[in-house]
C-alpha cells in the first residue's frame, strides 16, 4: 500500500509474514465487502514502512507509526473514540538523503473488540504512519480486520417458551440451546396445545438490533438477517413442527454488549404467525452468537455477561 506525496516520496507499509495471513471479509460504510488482513487478541502487529526517495532529499520533523483502535460513531464523526493507541518513533527530526527501510513491531497487542461495520457506527484497527512537515503533515493508513474467538462453557441452556392467547391459541416453542457459534444451527420444535384461530402461515426471523448512544441519545437499528418459513397451512392441535436453521449462510457476526460503553450489537429469533386476516403474532427471544476459534486456534477466552433479557418487540419488517 502507497501514498505519494509531491514528487519527494513514497511510503509503503508491508506486513511481516502478509503472503502467507489469512484475509477475511468486512463490509465498508457504502456497503461493499473488501479484504484485509486478519489479526486476534494478543497478537504482535509487525512489519516494515518503505520510503523511497522520489528527489534528492526530503526534510521532516521526524517520522511515526500508531497501532489504533478506535470507534466511529456516524452522527459524531468529528469525535473518534480510541480504546487502543500505541506509538512507535521511527526517525527524528532530520533529513532523509536516500530510500529508507523502518522495522516496526508492536508486541502482543491487545485488541479487545472485534472490527465491526455497522448502519450507525464503526470500529475499526489500523496503522498509520506520519511524516511530520513544517506546513502539512503527510499521513498513510493500513486497516486491518480483528476476529475475537470465544470459548463457551459447557453449560448452554435450550430455551423454551410458551404463547397463548386466552381461548383461542397456546403453542409451546424449544429451541436446542441459547448460545450458537456464526456456523452452528438452530434447531428447534413448535408444539401446538390449542388452535381455534385460523394460522396461514408462520416464520422465524433472525433480528440483528445495533444500539448506539445512551439515554435521549439511543439509536436502535433493526435488521432482519434471515427469514425462514416454518410452516404454510392451518396447524392442528397436537401437531408439531421441527425447526432446523443453518447460520453459515448469513452476514453474521458476534453478540457485542456494550462495547466501550459506546454501541451493541444483538441478535433475536423472532416467531412470526399470520391468521387468514393478516393479523401477525410476535414471540420473540434473544440469543447469543459467538465466533468459535478455527481448529489449531486457541480461544482468547470469554466473559460470561449474565443472564440473557428478551428485548423489545422489533418492528414488522
Amino acid at each position: 500500500m502507497s501514498f505519494l506525496f509531491g514528487s519527494n516520496a513514497e511510503i509503503d507499509i508491508a506486513l511481516d509474514g502478509q503472503a502467507s495471513r489469512k484475509q477475511a471479509e468486512i463490509k465498508t460504510e457504502d456497503g461493499k465487502k473488501e479484504k484485509l488482513y486478519l489479526y486476534y487478541d494478543g497478537e504482535s502487529v509487525t512489519g516494515k514502512v518503505n520510503i523511497t526517495l522520489k528527489g534528492k532529499k526530503m526534510e521532516h520533523q521526524g517520522i511515526k507509526i500508531e497501532f489504533i483502535g478506535q470507534i466511529e460513531l456516524y452522527y459524531d464523526r468529528g469525535n473518534h473514540h480510541e480504546f487502543t493507541s500505541l506509538v512507535k518513533e521511527l526517525a527524528r527530526p532530520g533529513e532523509l538523503t536516500q530510500s529508507t527501510t523502518y522495522d516496526f513491531d508492536f508486541v502482543q497487542v491487545e485488541k479487545p473488540y472485534e472490527s465491526y461495520t455497522g448502519a450507525n457506527v464503526r470500529l475499526r484497527y489500523f496503522l498509520r504512519v506520519t511524516i511530520a512537515k513544517r506546513l502539512t503533515d503527510v499521513t498513510r493508513e493500513m486497516d486491518i480486520i480483528v476476529h475475537t474467538l470465544s470459548q463457551y462453557p459447557e453449560m448452554n441452556n435450550s430455551i423454551k417458551m410458551e404463547v397463548g392467547i386466552e381461548d383461542c391459541l397456546h403453542i409451546e416453542f424449544e429451541y436446542n440451546k441459547s448460545k450458537y457459534h456464526l456456523k452452528d444451527v438452530i434447531v428447534g420444535k413448535i408444539y401446538f396445545l390449542l388452535v381455534r384461530i385460523k394460522i396461514k402461515h408462520m416464520e422465524l426471523a433472525i433480528i440483528k438490533r445495533e444500539t448506539t448512544g445512551s439515554g435521549p441519545n439511543t439509536f436502535n437499528e433493526n435488521e432482519t438477517i434471515a427469514k425462514y418459513e416454518i410452516m404454510d397451512g392451518a396447524p392442528v392441535r397436537g401437531e408439531s413442527i421441527p425447526i432446523r436453521l443453518f447460520l453459515a449462510g448469513y452476514d453474521l457476526t458476534p453478540t457485542m454488549r456494550d462495547i466501550n460503553k459506546k454501541f451493541s450489537v444483538r441478535y433475536y429469533l423472532n416467531l412470526v404467525l399470520v391468521d387468514e386476516e393478516e393479523r401477525r403474532y410476535f414471540k420473540q427471544q434473544e440469543i447469543t452468537l459467538w465466533r468459535k476459534p478455527d481448529k489449531g486456534k486457541k480461544s482468547t477466552g470469554f466473559v460470561y455477561h449474565g443472564p440473557l433479557q428478551s428485548g423489545p418487540q422489533p418492528p414488522e419488517t
